[in-house]
């Protein structure tokens, strides 16, 4: 696989230390609210890297972080921390509220078919092997204690500023916050491995440690757990490009001031998804979850499709307007697998050689939208409906779009339909189109369940598609607009 490398600003294959097997880092979430649908975005083309790798015959070892403690309101380890804020925001604990958000994070991934990782590791399961870092970090003269916190000196570095040419006199942080001055750092990029109660008092949760009871920083926590469940070498390690700094910065100079050699062989970042030019955060107050575009009557997948037909380096415009003719391409996109029959012998030539192209282009750099092309390029190929069947199941173990599922599921519907009666009891007369009957058969299961915004956005589509439907007492009537 060629992927583009943060770190080098260049496309180079991907060549694991150990041959056939891939150790993959990606940072989780901060556990104090429900992930937004820009950080969804990330996870969802993680996966679909991860699962690439596995396509192509790589044994994946994945590793996540659960951040539930360490994450300040700003980056720049200042301000309060994140898992406190939720606490104080529900009247709960913070390990109620860890809990809570965990579970509601790896619902959304369910959702959205994201593979959970082989080994997902809380941050508060890591104390120990924090301080015994830092400590070798103070010993080596990497770290100092100032103020009662422990900070890394990133003075003792010939290059901290790995994703970026940043002026070192001018300051210049990054992607997220600005610095704001503390006394206690040597030098104004320096960042804090180990907080004391000296910063802040009513911290919820804290341990006891060599420089007095606290907390870690954040930066150091995603360091010892990959190091911890990958080794001293690290494959590939992936987030959003808001973390290349300095998030993915510090931990480069922890982990690489700790181990003595170079630490991780390439870095995948995956850009914004931007809403009204701006991405989208939880800081700003206002953010979409998944739930909400549920309630608003949209797949979870139909989201995950939107994600795949753009490349994962560029800024992603998200409107209800794109996500509108996203869902109705991956309508249609079923309608038409639906309207293949099933049964027969694949050509097995033919399907190894639609895997090759796969593996070809989506292996460039992970062009997921190229990949999307291809399964149009399959259904309109010349191959049979069980040959065109089995490319598309191969190449639905990397998208995860449960194509043949719901496909499979849209033709019993048809079939119904067709017999006059669906088994809901709605009747569908029409001109005799399977995707038609089943929009309609979606807009008069919509208006039994009183959901008359997803009707009525049905309705619109149906509309667009030059279809008018009539309701009657026997029933939906469709034609086609003259």
């Amino acid at each position: 696989m060629i992927l583009y490398n943060s770190a080098t600003r260049k496309k180079a294959p991907l060549t694991p230390r150990q041959e056939g097997r891939i150790t993959m880092y990606t940072c989780g979430p901060t556990v104090y609210h429900y992930a937004h649908i820009g950080n969804l975005r990330t996870y969802i083309m993680e996966d679909v890297l991860d699962k690439f790798l596995r396509y192509e015959g790589y044994q994946v070892y994945h590793v996540m972080n659960i951040t539930d403690v360490g994450h300040l309101a700003s980056d720049a380890d200042t301000g309060e921390d994140k898992m406190l804020k939720g606490a104080k925001r529900e009247h709960k604990s913070v390990m109620e509220i860890a809990r809570f958000y965990t579970d509601a994070f790896f619902d959304d991934c369910r959702k959205l078919n994201i593979r959970r990782p082989d080994v997902v590791q809380p941050a508060t399961g890591m104390i120990d092997e924090y301080i015994r870092v830092i400590s070798r970090l103070i010993d080596t003269g990497y770290a100092y204690v100032a103020g009662g916190n422990v900070y890394f000196d990133t003075s003792k570095l010939e290059n901290y500023y790995v994703f970026s040419r940043h002026d070192e006199d001018a300051l210049a942080v990054g992607v997220r916050d600005s610095v704001e001055a503390d006394a206690n750092k040597r030098n104004p990029n320096d960042f804090v491995l180990w907080f004391t109660k000296s910063k802040f008092e009513d911290q919820a949760l804290k341990w006891d440690s060599p420089w007095g009871t606290g907390y870690p920083g954040w930066h150091i926590e995603c360091s010892c757990i990959s190091m911890k469940y990958c080794g001293e070498y690290l494959d590939l390690h992936c987030g959003g490009i808001d973390n290349a700094f300095p998030h993915h910065t510090n931990e480069i100079a922890q982990s690489e001031a700790y181990l003595g050699h170079p630490w991780c062989g390439c870095w995948m970042h995956v850009h914004h998804l931007n809403t009204n030019g701006d991405k989208m955060s939880k800081s700003s107050g206002e953010f979409l979850t998944l739930s909400l575009l549920e309630e608003k009557g949209y797949d979870p997948l139909a989201f995950r499709f939107f994600c795949l037909q753009s490349h994962y380096r560029k800024s992603l415009e998200f409107s209800w307007e794109n996500l509108d003719n996203a869902s109705q391409a991956y309508q249609k996109l079923l309608a038409r697998i639906a309207a293949l029959t099933p049964g027969g012998q694949a050509d097995e030539d033919t399907v190894a050689e639609y895997k090759e192209k796969f593996i070809e282009r989506v292996g460039n750099d992970l062009n997921t939208s190229m990949g999307i092309t291809l399964v149009y390029d399959v259904l309109k190929s010349g191959a049979d409906d069980a040959t065109k069947l089995a490319v598309l199941d191969s190449y639905d173990q990397v998208l995860s779009l449960s194509l043949l599922e719901r496909a499979a599921a849209l033709r019993e519907r048809q079939a119904s339909v067709t017999s006059g009666r669906s088994g809901d009891g709605f009747v569908i007369t029409g001109e005799g189109d399977p995707e038609i009957d089943a929009l309609v058969l979606q807009r008069c299961q919509a208006k039994a369940a009183k959901d008359y915004e997803l009707a009525d956005r049905l309705r619109d589509q149906l509309k667009d598609m030059g279809v008018q439907v009539k309701d009657t007492r026997e029933g939906a009537v469709w034609s086609r607009i003259s």
